[in-house]
């Protein structure tokens, strides 16, 4: 079976629509391989991290909840943020967001599943990790929580109860559905021992 593979159809004209403070909304017209040209029009975006951080032994999930304001809903989300440092190793970007966000550290890390939240029309690339052995840590410094995060809230779930609410609708948000059902595969189907190391491979990223 052919799994996911680089393929880049040839880009005839881009045009810069718009420009906000993450992303760029572009228009791009492409040929595709039997030579019709199209339009097709997204945004760009520098992708993400996030992390479901377990803790094993009370079996519970740190979970934010946060404004989305074009959504107009306070969504339970776990920890996660932009690669908009320059240079920024991927791993070291989601410690950083756990310890900002949930002002924890962990002590076990591995890639628990890579998505692209919204293919069709956004660029952005995601990886989620699976963080364990957590502990206490304090903000990085200098770090100021500004904006929705300066009314964010943090706190610990059980793992059954997110697992449920995300079955039931009551979680939306697609980070946490895709890092709370990819942890429920893996621990069901008993490869949490088989998951990726930390630094894997990223491909999709390769060469941005």
């Amino acid at each position: 079976m052919s799994w996911d593979r680089p393929v880049a159809w040839e880009v005839r004209k881009r045009v810069e629509l718009g420009r906000g403070r993450v992303s760029a909304f572009v228009d791009e017209t492409i040929a595709t391989p039997s030579g019709e040209v199209i339009a097709r029009q997204y945004l760009t975006h520098p992708g993400a991290v996030a992390v479901v951080c377990w803790d094993e032994k009370h079996d519970t999930i740190a979970v934010v909840r946060q404004y989305r304001h074009p959504v107009r809903y306070e969504l339970v989300e776990i920890p996660a943020g932009l690669l908009d440092m320059a240079g920024e190793d991927h791993v070291a970007a989601a410690r950083r967001e756990l310890a900002e966000e949930a002002e924890l550290a962990a002590g076990r890390w591995n890639v628990l599943v890579d998505i692209t939240t919204t293919p069709g029309a956004c660029e952005e690339s995601l990886r989620i990790y699976l963080a364990r052995d957590p502990r206490n840590t304090s903000r990085p410094d200098g770090f100021v929580l500004e904006g929705e995060e300066a009314h964010m809230r943090s706190e610990w779930v059980q793992r059954e109860d997110l697992v449920a609410a995300v079955l039931a609708g009551q979680c939306q948000s697609p980070t946490l559905v895709a890092g709370i059902l990819a942890l429920e595969t893996a621990r069901l189907s008993g490869r949490i021992g088989q998951l990726r190391p930390a630094d894997a491979p990223w491909p999709i990223r390769a060469g941005r």
